[in-house]
């Protein structure tokens, strides 16, 4: 009889690794980086006070980036957008952001888009902070983490995933169903 692997490593396992957007960038599933994302309003490609997090010792805005998209292939029925931290020291990294069923004709999202105007067919699903909504860097004093902004085109209008899903499970969904993805890498750092 097989051993079926834990859940929890299978979720775990499924972390893609890649800083620059490049036509090599892959995820498990191969699909193709041919999505060209860029993040705006940055500091030299660094977060701004305006999209740190506002708590845990940090004092930033908590807005959500500015982002832009081209490039999505034939096909496309709609978009998710994953904030991830690979340097935070959990093991598995943060979820900053976790926004689900965008729809297909979305190219951009405004700052603060996560507050105040994303579309309404969109979900957003819980961050490591435990809030349905972006929550900005803020990591432990010392080097800059990276945080990669992934946008999936998606074959499906909706993954159905509720407001009270994780990053983790919208993760492994999402793969099944990507078309094609970009990422864009903004970095922060937290002196003492």
């Amino acid at each position: 009889m097989k051993k079926l692997l834990p859940l929890a490593f299978l979720l775990a396992s499924c972390g893609g690794s890649g800083e620059l957007v490049s036509d090599t960038l892959r995820e498990p599933n191969n699909a193709p980086a041919t999505l060209r994302v860029s993040l705006e309003g940055l500091d030299g490609g660094r977060f701004r006070d305006a999209q740190v997090f506002q708590g845990f010792g940090c004092t930033g805005g908590n807005r959500s980036p500015s982002l832009r998209w081209t490039g999505a292939p034939e096909g496309t029925r709609s978009f998710a957008v994953i904030v991830h931290d690979p340097d935070a020291p959990t093991g598995v990294g943060f979820f900053h952001w976790v926004l689900l069923d965008l729809p297909a004709e979305t190219t951009s999202l405004a700052e603060n888009a996560s507050a105040e105007g994303l579309p309404a067919s969109a979900v957003q699903a819980y961050t490591d902070f435990g809030h349905n909504e972006y929550g900005g860097p803020c990591p432990p004093t010392g080097p800059a983490h990276r945080y990669e902004v992934t946008v999936y085109a998606l074959d499906v209008p909706s993954l159905g995933l509720p407001a009270t899903s994780t990053g983790a499970l919208a993760r492994f969904l999402i793969r099944q169903h990507t078309l094609a993805l970009g990422r864009a890498v903004a970095t922060y750092s937290r002196t003492p």
